[in-house]
């Protein structure tokens, strides 16, 4: 059955203000299940955790479920799932809790594609340790980040290997089972980033061969202030994190700092739930229709991010920023003579939503000389985009093309921590 886009979009509220959005790779609109989810949790009587009473059993019954979700979502245990604030926050502590055993000498390998996030963590760590970091090279023409180095860069000292599932700032889809496996043959654990690839089709943290995974909600429909990190239970039983001596001593509990926010859990749930939906023609369990849901959805952001880089590529004076063989639906450009903050600014101003500069893709725009130029103009196409959207994307580009640009030239929020 055809994506049925009208029925997709239906369940955004926001889209109703009349905005065009292909800022989802900063942060998607909430759907109206989630804010409801979140709403409804508000307003009942929960209390803090506690068996003695039925709003605090209620409370625990979100956490569960919240978990239950995630790993439908994944494809991983529930007792796996560890819940934080943002994605940065969590690959702090994970990266805060691994380096107590590390010793100097030891090495780490990070990505000069990847947010920040999966990499200033890292390399703080192994500042503090005296451990040795070794980069990645992404190909400065593709923006491919080829997996045949990591046979270079990995070896019998490696502890851990840093990189993306989905570029945030041009979409590459990197092979990461491949390089997973040279990691693991020389014993090191995999960090895996995927915030900006989990929307964007079926996720299988096993098959892709990660030790820890990690996602924000925001980015698929659900509520800010969400993240998760997910890894097997028994490495979490590894692991013993710096924690309040009351707090509990299970895991996944005792990675998660204080009392969780059970409405923005609630909300968790409801978007797992949004994306089981995304297929009505799916069966089966919860997993087996978020996988056909964010297939389907996949295929049409696909058909409409075609259309899209067609159209960039033939508008005088653009330059398209890399060119990898897969990719999440994400484009980073420039117009001659603008800069990217004037280009977004002027594009905000008729209605079109799109982000400028690095968004937090620190490595990957020094390394291109871009970054204090600006970085680049980024445009993310996410289900609920159509057609008309990509039209009017593209008019707007060629007016200012044609036209010039006279809009402000101070910052256009494009990305912040996630």
């Amino acid at each position: 059955m055809p994506f049925e886009i009208a029925r997709v979009r239906a369940a955004y509220p926001a889209l109703a203000e009349g905005f065009t959005h292909f800022d989802g790779a900063a942060g998607t609109q909430v759907a109206a299940p989630v804010a409801d989810a979140v709403a409804g949790t508000m307003r009942a009587a929960v209390a803090n955790l506690s068996s003695a009473h039925v709003p605090g059993q209620r409370s625990g019954e979100l956490v569960a479920a919240a978990r239950q979700a995630v790993a439908d979502l994944l494809g991983v245990a529930p007792d796996g799932v560890v819940f934080g604030p943002s994605a940065t926050a969590l690959t702090y502590h994970v990266a805060r809790t691994l380096s107590r055993s590390w010793r100097p000498g030891d090495e780490i390998v990070v990505s000069r594609l990847d947010h920040d996030s999966n990499v200033r963590p890292w390399v703080q760590a192994a500042e503090a340790t005296g451990a040795v970091v070794r980069w990645a090279e992404f190909d400065p023409e593709t923006g491919e980040l080829p997996a045949g180095q990591y046979a270079d860069l990995v070896g019998p000292g490696t502890r851990l290997v840093a990189l993306t599932a989905g570029s945030n700032a041009i979409g590459t889809v990197p092979a990461v089972a491949e390089i997973a496996a040279i990691a693991h043959a020389a014993g090191a654990l995999v960090y895996v980033d995927g915030v900006h690839a989990t929307p964007h089709g079926p996720t299988d943290v096993v098959a892709l061969g990660a030790d820890f995974y990690v996602t924000s909600a925001y980015k698929w429909s659900g509520p800010h202030l969400s993240a998760v990190v997910a890894a097997d239970s028994a490495r979490w039983a590894e692991l013993h994190p710096a924690k309040l001596l009351p707090s509990p001593d299970r895991a996944p509990d005792r990675f998660e700092l204080g009392t969780p926010s059970f409405p923005l859990l609630a909300g968790i749930r409801a978007a797992v739930d949004h994306l089981a939906e995304l297929d009505p023609t799916a069966t089966g369990d919860r997993r087996a229709r978020v996988r056909a849901g964010l297939a389907a959805a996949l295929a049409h952001e696909e058909s409409l991010f075609d259309r899209l880089y067609a159209g960039l590529a033939g508008l005088p004076g653009v330059t398209v920023h890399g060119a990898p063989r897969h990719r999440c639906p994400t484009v980073s450009f420039r117009l001659a003579g603008q800069t990217p903050q004037q280009t977004a600014a002027a594009l905000g101003e008729r209605g079109v939503c799109v982000s400028a500069g690095d968004y937090y893709a620190y490595e990957y725009f020094s390394a291109l000389g871009l970054r204090d130029s600006g970085g680049a103009v980024r445009a993310s196409v996410y289900h609920y985009n159509t057609g008309e959207d990509v039209d009017r994307l593209l008019t707007e580009l060629d007016r200012l093309v044609v036209g010039g640009v006279t809009a402000g030239t101070g910052p256009v929020g494009g990305e912040l921590l996630r």
